[in-house]
């Protein structure tokens, strides 16, 4: 019966988690190095990497959040997919170049080679606790629909843990042993299970709405709930053709190329050319993917006729609850399942890949060759899967939608490790002490932004009392951080004689 689990659904679900820990624990059987097991040894086909690099970006967020922006509104966020395309190119030809001139292992690696080992470090941590946070959300966010789902067995309070504790562990498991293969294989067939998932669910939704999808469409359109383009010009809606192509092209450069979640995979491309392939080509393989979980996001608001929920991130997996039949209700909790292992899995990886390079050995000055490096870098994976797993558990339930959770707390830091970047690339005046003073500054003043806005929501009294800052939609957190960040470090180099050349690590 719809909307009861069944047991054909645990062995589609339960088949889905034994195979791909198995395959992931297969294709990365042997590990020769920590090269090899950080970057696969750069032999990975590049459309593989795209939709890797898909899939990492995507996780339960995605599936479950992006409904839910056309759900209470319309297909605006759109506007911010296609800024990621223009982010991406800009990515493509300044910085992966950079990387790929030399045997980097980690995004973080060129700072050190522009500046010096402290900007590196400072990056490093700063890319450590800003993936940690938001990847706890992720994990957190994989676990409502299965929370939803057992509420008939157990109290939601013990389902949520419960569910995060079983996806953490699993995830860990063949991303220990298996490294970037594991991952970038593994991530090749979560993408397509969740990709069927949403197919699935726009099929179902033509037979549960009244008319299909012509009556579907033609209500929305009256609605208003198609609507693209939001010419709006200010700061403070998201949703918009400014916010959109601006904001979502910095969020994509510093995600795509400050970022060493994306990064890693990028370097495990068989050349340049193949990552550049793999990073533009991933931008519209986004868009198609944010359209699809939009347009099912009109479906369902046709189906509940705009009811409201607890949190909008509940009705996505209402629907999967009420209306999937036996089997196929399995097949889109593996596809819920998928999307979060797949970003999991890459985040522990990349983590533990930061650890090692960035701060592990430089400290011990040991080769990255070395026998101690790889066993290192697989306990590092392991202790960040348990941290990402214990972070998850902390998190709660709230009234924003997920994905925007942890947007916004990427955003916030992702403005000031950008910024390192393009001060690097376009200041050559600048220094060691420069970069680190402008990052500093970048990341403190947003995050000053961020816990302005935050007060003001939950005290509205002195909503007034902190103005614009307030009012800063999240899309523009990194083009601010990035202009902070290049303002300040140019600024500081005027305090300093023009370094002689070679000489910017002082």
């Amino acid at each position: 019966m719809a909307g009861r689990i069944t047991l054909l659904d645990v062995v589609v679900l339960l088949a889905y988690l034994g195979g791909t820990t198995a395959l992931g624990i297969w294709v990365g059987r042997r590990q020769r190095d920590a090269k090899d097991y950080f970057v696969a040894s750069r032999a990975i086909p590049w459309w593989v990497v795209l939709f890797s690099v898909v899939a990492t970006e995507t996780s339960a967020l995605t599936f479950i959040g992006a409904p839910s922006f056309s759900y209470i509104g319309d297909f605006g966020f759109l506007q911010i997919v296609a800024g990621y395309i223009v982010g991406r190119v800009v990515v493509a030809y300044t910085l992966l170049p950079r990387y790929y001139d030399g045997e980097l292992v980690t995004a973080y690696a060129m700072l050190e080679r522009r500046f010096g080992l402290a900007t590196r470090r400072v990056a490093s941590i700063v890319f450590m606790v800003t993936r940690g946070l938001a990847d706890s959300v992720r994990i957190f966010a994989t676990a409502i629909p299965i929370a939803i789902i057992v509420e008939s067995v157990m109290p939601r309070r013990q389902a949520m843990p419960v569910a995060v504790l079983i996806l953490g562990l699993l995830t860990v498991v063949y991303t220990y042993r298996g490294g970037m293969k594991a991952v970038v294989w593994t991530e090749l067939l979560q993408a397509a299970i969740y990709v069927s998932g949403g197919v699935v669910a726009i099929v179902l939704i033509a037979h549960v709405a009244p008319g299909g999808w012509s009556a579907i469409l033609d209500r929305a359109s009256a609605a208003g709930k198609l609507r693209l383009i939001d010419p709006y010009i200010g700061i403070d809606r998201p949703n918009t053709l400014l916010a959109g192509v601006l904001g979502g092209a910095f969020l994509s450069m510093a995600s795509h190329g400050a970022d060493q979640l994306i990064v890693q995979r990028l370097l495990s491309a068989r050349s340049l050319k193949d990552a550049q392939r793999a990073i533009i080509g991933s931008g519209f393989a986004v868009f198609a993917q944010f359209a699809l979980f939009l347009v099912i996001g009109v479906g369902l608001w046709a189906v509940y006729a705009g009811r409201t929920f607890a949190t909008p991130d509940e009705i996505f997996p209402t629907f999967i609850l009420e209306h999937m039949p036996p089997g196929l209700l399995g097949l889109v909790l593996a596809a819920v399942v998928a999307a979060t292992m797949s970003t999991h899995s890459g985040a522990i990886n990349s983590l533990a890949a930061s650890t090692t390079h960035d701060i592990y050995l430089p400290l011990t000055k040991r080769r990255a060759d070395d026998p101690r490096t790889l066993r290192a870098g697989k306990l590092f994976a392991l202790l960040w899967g348990i941290a990402l797993t214990a972070g998850a558990l902390m998190f709660r339930e709230q009234g924003t939608p997920v994905v925007v959770v942890a947007l916004s707390i990427a955003s916030f830091t992702y403005g000031g490790l950008l910024g390192g970047f393009f001060l690097g690339i376009l200041w050559k005046r600048a220094i060691q002490r420069d970069a680190i003073l402008g990052m500093s500054v970048g990341i403190g003043v947003m995050a000053f932004i961020v816990f302005a806005k935050q007060i003001a929501q939950a005290v509205p009294a002195l909503a007034e009392l902190l103005g614009p800052l307030a009012r800063v939609a999240w899309p523009w957190y990194v083009l601010i951080g990035t202009a902070i960040t290049l303002a300040v470090g140019i600024l500081s180099s005027y305090t300093h004689p023009a370094p002689a050349r070679g000489a910017e690590h002082t």
